[in-house]
């Protein structure tokens, strides 16, 4: 059972699209370890793309246990998650239905968010949202599962829908709990979630957020240009800026940490190309290092192969369900390295995509921080410090969104003196990749064919899927 070396010990709770994540840290630093368990996603012909909130607490139960922390040091609980995936629960907290994840295509007719989702929901199955006593965001539910409060997660820039919005959309405003900032105190870990985690009750629960927020402060984001790249299976960019800035189609919001504000962009499968041309297409034959090993052997831009990574349509920056994948650039001297090289660079593309405009606007990216997965070597990492001519720096603790739940869990428990200084206490950089010139010009390249193909097979896919459809 590890034990903390003086200082209070916080747990930070992920509940990521694929996996649940658990990290004990204590607030000096000294991590003590990261648990994690998987759950499925049932993927369906008409869009659908669901999770059972049960196997998300089974999840989260196991990750925290297998952590074998002394109950009696945690002073802080926070759970964070992805977002926006909404769960319809019952008076006790139990799921009337699956939760509707952020991946769910059903619902983007309506618009990208919480409140599409509620809206589908209220008109395609009215009666779930008859008998629901709340209609959560994820990071929500699992404060509700932990202290038996319900609330609605806010942060400075969004209160929730407003009355009028949800009775548009066919939704009682009783059913949303009232708001609660996220990073302050909910309640306290009630007896039932601490026989299943393995604590102690009464433990302090802190509000969360999603796990994008919660990434750029486990990336240790504190100064203007310094972003994240918040890595998992969508992927995306999040930059820190000293002043608002409005790029269309990009978001920009108060940071976590005040005085600064977060602009970016989220995509929907960056990682989540990787994934898929390792087992739908290779058959799970080769490992990821032998994959990635093949890639770095593969020289810069590819053989001129480019990847567009619009496996499950796009998000920032075209906002386009109907988008879909490509490889661009075959010929017969290509083989596995080049295509495994082309989806690595397809995603560095993806996020110079949405940095690019964003410092033409006056938030450019001096530092990106890498985050989420584990990737073999730094094939990856290099990549994108090449594309976006920046350092890259690869953090201590890579699992940022576990990590900035925990940090919330120190400031809002009141363990650490502050948000400011548990992200300086809890956060450091293990080594720095330094963008190499030589690469500069052949990915100037690669990036304009990248910019390219997206306009000129959206008439083509747009046919090809009405027809489908009919």
């Amino acid at each position: 059972m590890a034990e903390a070396s003086g200082a209070p010990v916080v747990i930070g709770i992920d509940l990521g699209t694929s996996e649940a994540k658990a990290i004990a840290i204590g607030v000096d630093g000294r991590l003590m370890g990261i648990g994690r368990a998987g759950y499925p996603t049932d993927f369906g012909p008409d869009g659908r793309a669901e999770q059972d909130p049960a196997a998300w607490w089974a999840a989260v139960a196991a990750a925290v246990r297998s952590l074998r922390v002394d109950p009696a040091a945690v002073a802080g609980i926070c759970g964070v998650a992805q977002g926006p995936t909404l769960v319809a629960v019952d008076a006790a907290g139990d799921a009337l239905r699956p939760a509707i994840t952020w991946q769910d295509r059903r619902v983007r007719a309506a618009g990208f968010g919480f409140l599409p989702s509620m809206t589908w929901l209220a008109r395609t199955e009215p009666d779930v949202v008859d008998r629901a006593a709340w209609l959560l965001p994820a990071c929500d539910a699992l404060g509700l599962w932990l202290t038996g409060v319900a609330a609605t997660s806010t942060q400075a820039h969004d209160a929730g829908p407003d009355t009028a919005s949800l009775t548009l959309a066919g939704v009682p405003p009783a059913k949303v709990p009232p708001g609660q900032p996220f990073g302050s105190p909910l309640g306290a870990l009630r007896p039932s979630a601490a026989s299943a985690l393995g604590l102690r009750a009464g433990i302090p629960v802190v509000t969360g957020v999603n796990d994008g927020a919660a990434s750029m402060l486990g990336a240790g984001l504190r100064y203007a240009g310094d972003a994240v790249d918040t890595g998992g299976t969508s992927g995306g960019i999040a930059i820190y800026a000293d002043h608002a800035v409005a790029v269309p189609g990009l978001y920009c919001a108060p940071a976590p940490l005040p005085g600064r504000w977060a602009v970016g962009g989220a995509m929907a499968a960056l990682g989540a190309s990787v994934d898929w041309l390792r087992s739908a297409v290779l058959g799970d034959r080769w490992t990821v290092e032998e994959l990635f090993a093949e890639a770095a052997a593969v020289p810069a831009g590819a053989g001129g192969v480019t990847f567009l990574p619009y496996l499950a349509g796009e998000r920032a920056p075209v906002f386009d369900d109907a988008a879909r994948g490509a490889f661009s650039g075959l010929a017969l001297e290509h083989g596995r390295g080049h295509l495994v090289r082309a989806v690595l660079e397809g995603a560095a593309y993806a996020m110079r995509s949405v940095a690019e405009p964003l410092a033409a606007a006056g938030a450019p990216v001096l530092e990106l921080r890498l985050a989420g997965r584990t990737t073999p070597g730094d094939v990856w990492g290099q990549i994108k410090a090449d594309v976006l001519g920046v350092p890259v720096a690869i953090p201590v603790v890579g699992e940022t969104a576990v990590l900035g739940a925990a940090i919330l869990a120190a400031a809002g428990s009141g363990a650490a003196s502050g948000l400011v200084e548990a992200v300086g206490a809890m956060t450091a950089v293990a080594r720095r990749l330094a963008p190499n010139p030589a690469h500069r010009a052949t990915h100037d390249v690669g990036y304009e064919a990248y910019r390219a193909l997206y306009p000129a097979l959206r008439g083509a896919l747009r046919g090809v899927l009405r027809r489908i459809a009919e």
